[in-house]
């Protein structure tokens, strides 16, 4: 592949997924290849690369007339996927520990939890929230790479690519909302344990801090369903999932925000 003809790969691939998890496809929604195209300014061969790559990773469905379909999500399934990379995290931290990480990487990861700290100063109210949404993501990154294992690294990858799975997840466009800002700070001490606790080979130990580090996006995410449902609006991804009794073949709504709330 030349280096043109992957670069059109990638744009269609990074496109493609902006457009569904920005919240301007619709679940259900056809996509076309000629129209994708067209927007993206690429040639219809590397959208249709793209668009099978994203029914791998679960965003889209495929017909069985070949046409592809952007993915609605369940509640739970959008948990699933946290849960399942907080596995894979904790994995990653405690094989690091376990088999010895790299002195360089580990340094690495080190540098970048105290750039964090950082950002949190002198207060999380007052905080550069970009800087630390960025270097968040780096520590994640680092992360999944310190055990020395290409399986792993690529599914931690994988993962993160889902709907509301990754690190950063419900941060971006929260950066006005106190509650978010003040877990950061158990965030930033749990980053710290985990460094910790590989450093010292405590497998079992930097396992545990990372399982639970990932479930603050659960958190987050339980916080806007049932503590401030408003903040959904601000959360274009959010338009994919659908609650369980329409994933049931139940009840049918145009406004699926206020059906997914009839038991509160």
């Amino acid at each position: 592949m030349s280096d043109k003809e992957a670069s059109q790969s990638l744009k269609a691939l990074l496109g493609i997924r902006d457009l569904i998890l920005g919240g301007r496809l619709a679940a259900g929604e056809r996509l076309s290849e000629i129209p994708l195209a067209e927007q993206l300014g690429i040639s219809r061969t590397p959208v249709r690369a793209a668009l099978a790559r994203l029914e791998q990773e679960g965003l889209l469905e495929k017909s069985p007339s070949g046409s592809y379909f952007a993915r609605a999500f369940t509640i739970d399934e959008v948990m699933d996927a946290i849960e399942l990379r907080g596995v894979l995290e904790g994995t990653a931290a405690r094989l690091a520990a376990e088999r010895g990480a790299d002195p360089r990487k580990l340094s690495d990861i080190a540098r970048v939890v105290d750039a964090i700290g950082e950002t949190l100063a002198p207060g999380p109210l007052d905080m550069d929230f970009e800087a630390y949404v960025q270097r968040n993501d780096e520590f994640h990154r680092l992360l999944a790479g310190l055990a020395g294992s290409e399986t792993i690294r690529r599914e931690i990858e994988r993962t993160v690519r889902l709907p509301f799975a990754s690190p950063g997840a419900f941060l971006e466009k929260q950066e006005d909302v106190p509650v978010f800002r003040q877990s950061l700070v158990g965030a930033q001490e749990q980053h710290r344990a985990i460094v910790e606790a590989i450093e010292k080979r405590e497998g079992a130990r930097a396992e545990a801090i990372a399982r639970e580090h990932a479930r603050l996006a659960r958190r987050n995410l339980e916080y806007v369903l049932y503590r401030d449902p408003s903040l959904m609006q601000r959360i274009p991804a959010l338009t994919l999932v659908r609650p369980e009794e329409e994933a049931e073949g139940g009840y049918r709504s145009t406004d699926w925000m206020s059906a997914a709330f009839r038991k509160l």
